[in-house]
């Protein structure tokens, strides 16, 4: 059995992998969905300090004090930049790193870099310019009414800084031997087709594909678990 760790995106919580994470431990899998500093039910601890680094430190700590190895680490979207400095901190400690509809990025990039001209950039949120409003989950395609309240209920604004600051990383990140791409690619082309394009043909990289939007975990939950298992080493 496996241990996942289960990282959202942006302006919501651990809340959206609850089905994910149910279907995981009844197959006997260690599962862990924290929700970032400031997002979510801790938003109360939002201030203007909160940025993408914070965001790393959340889950590198997780793995600590936890004493977590052989870690299949899951960023979502935003969660691609945290998941991405986590594993270059903690390389020894992760097993798979996969990245479901994510950003990937490289050494001193940041989110703000890795959107595609033509692809609407979040607003900051009116009289508060280190604030960033949740974009409307249509922005990714088509959602069903289920989606769109969840999203509705669920999300908020999220640190501008979170987007803004460089991830900085060494390069460790890179001996984690099994890494996977998940693209949803309804519909196609999208914010992360630039991702999967580049990622499909390099051999280091396993590449999937998911018939659904951007919110996968609500959309495809059981397809999206399946597929998370085969991202267990051995599997």
């Amino acid at each position: 059995m496996a241990t996942f760790v289960l990282v959202h995106g942006a302006w919501g919580g651990g809340l959206i992998w609850r089905d994910i994470a149910r279907a995981l431990r009844r197959s006997g899998h260690e599962v862990y969905a924290p929700t970032l500093t400031g997002l979510g039910e801790r938003r109360h601890l939002m201030t203007r300090d909160v940025n993408l680094s914070t965001h790393v430190r959340d889950v590198s700590s997780l793995l600590e004090y936890e004493d977590l190895r052989d870690v299949v680490l899951v960023g979502h979207s935003y969660g691609g930049m945290v998941v991405t400095g986590a594993a270059d901190a903690m390389p020894e400690r992760i097993a798979s790193l996969v990245y479901l509809d994510a950003f990937v990025p490289r050494d001193g990039q940041a989110l703000f870099d890795l959107i595609p001209s033509g692809v609407p950039r979040p607003a900051t949120v009116a009289g508060s310019d280190w604030l960033t409003a949740p974009l409307p989950p249509e922005v990714f395609g088509a959602v069903n009414a289920a989606i769109r309240d969840f999203t509705e209920r669920k999300s908020g604004p999220q640190p501008t800084a979170c987007f803004s600051e460089p991830l900085r990383i060494a390069g460790a990140v890179d001996r984690v031997r099994h890494r996977t791409y998940i693209y949803c690619n309804d519909p196609h082309p999208t914010t992360f087709t630039h991702f999967y394009d580049a990622l499909r043909t390099r051999p280091e990289w396993t590449v999937r594909t998911l018939a659904c939007g951007h919110i996968a975990q609500l959309d495809r939950p059981e397809e999206l678990t399946a597929l998370l298992v085969r991202a267990v080493p051995g599997t």
